[in-house]
């Protein structure tokens, strides 16, 4: 029995470095969906509905494919922390942070195109702040530039320096692709990756 076409339906150079340590064959594709927040929507609900969305739009390239959804969304408070895109917001996101403790929520789908058939999660993974001073954040956003980064900081590079704790099951969903549970998902779906 051959395998279905491994699609990973994202255009991220994180999710596609974290989807390579699977070692498993994949193609990907840039799925165009709206991602604007329904009303009174939670943060896990976004997230959670995004990546289905995200996988369900794979399919229209890939009518076959075992297709991979992610997104995610840093939250304060209940409140989304959207991504900075500039070096004023950046730094404005990390006073905010500063100190406290910033959750990322993690929306997962793995949608089998052939079979319409899929499996969903959200994965929590939670960010403790130092106290950071306006230097240290200048001085890091100056260093890593993280326009395009959920929360303004990389944690696989010197946003590890911003920290005083990390706590989750999973540090590659704070990256943006949880693969303990999508190695679950992809084993239920008959592709395991050992």
């Amino acid at each position: 029995m051959t395998r279905p076409t491994l699609v990973l339906a994202s255009t991220s150079p994180f999710r596609r470095m974290l989807l390579d340590k699977l070692h498993l064959p994949y193609q990907t594709c840039k799925p165009d969906v709206d991602e604007t927040p329904e009303p009174e929507e939670s943060p896990e609900r976004l997230v959670q509905r995004l990546a289905e969305l995200k996988a369900r739009a794979g399919a229209r390239q890939f009518p076959e494919g075992l297709i991979i959804g992610s997104d995610q969304v840093a939250v304060i408070d209940d409140k989304i922390l959207g991504k900075p895109g500039g070096q004023q917001q950046e730094v404005q996101q990390l006073h905010q942070a500063s100190g406290r403790v910033v959750t990322f929520l993690t929306g997962l789908c793995l949608y089998d195109a052939g079979n319409d058939k899929t499996q969903t999660d959200v994965v929590p993974f939670r960010v403790h702040f130092r106290d950071l001073t306006a230097q240290q954040i200048e001085h890091y956003v100056a260093v890593e530039q993280p326009y395009q980064c959920a929360g303004s900081f990389k944690s696989e590079a010197f946003g590890i320096t911003l920290f005083k704790k990390l706590e989750g099951d999973d540090p590659n969903a704070l990256i943006g692709l949880p693969l303990i549970r999508l190695t679950e998902m992809l084993e239920q779906a008959g592709c395991p990756p050992l």
